[in-house]
């Protein structure tokens, strides 16, 4: 939930800032939320099978208890991710559209936003894909 007290960090139920990282396996997950409301989640690393659960707890607990009107996942910093990871991102989408938040999936690798198209993730919601970031 978001809490004006903390200049609008996110507390997730377990105690864990998420802006210091929800350590994974070998990766981690930053979220924060920007001045239009939007919430940003950024995870990090290589998400395997073992980060699945952690991922889907926080995309499930964003969308259900935070909603905000849109949630952005950037994946700038993905280097990959495995079959288990890409069904999650595509049921956020899904989930997204079941109460209204409007999801997108953010500066993806070209390979991870093939998988993500491949899976079901419409294209609208592909955005920045494989471009470099500017300085």
């Amino acid at each position: 939930m978001v809490d004006p007290r903390y200049g609008g960090v996110l507390f997730w139920p377990l105690k864990q800032w998420v802006t210091e990282g929800i350590m994974m396996a070998d990766a981690a997950v930053d979220a924060v939320v920007s001045a239009d409301g939007s919430l940003i989640i950024r995870p990090r690393g290589v998400l395997g099978a073992e980060d699945a659960v952690d991922l889907r707890h926080t995309l499930v607990h964003a969308v259900r208890h935070v909603r905000p009107l849109r949630l952005i996942l950037d994946l700038r910093d993905v280097h990959d991710l495995d079959s288990i990871n890409v069904g999650t991102l595509v049921a956020a989408c899904h989930l997204g559209d079941d109460h209204q938040v409007a999801v997108f999936l953010d500066n993806s690798s070209v390979t991870v936003a093939g998988r993500l198209a491949a899976a079901g993730v419409a294209a609208h919601r592909l955005r920045h894909v494989g471009r470099p970031l500017a300085a």
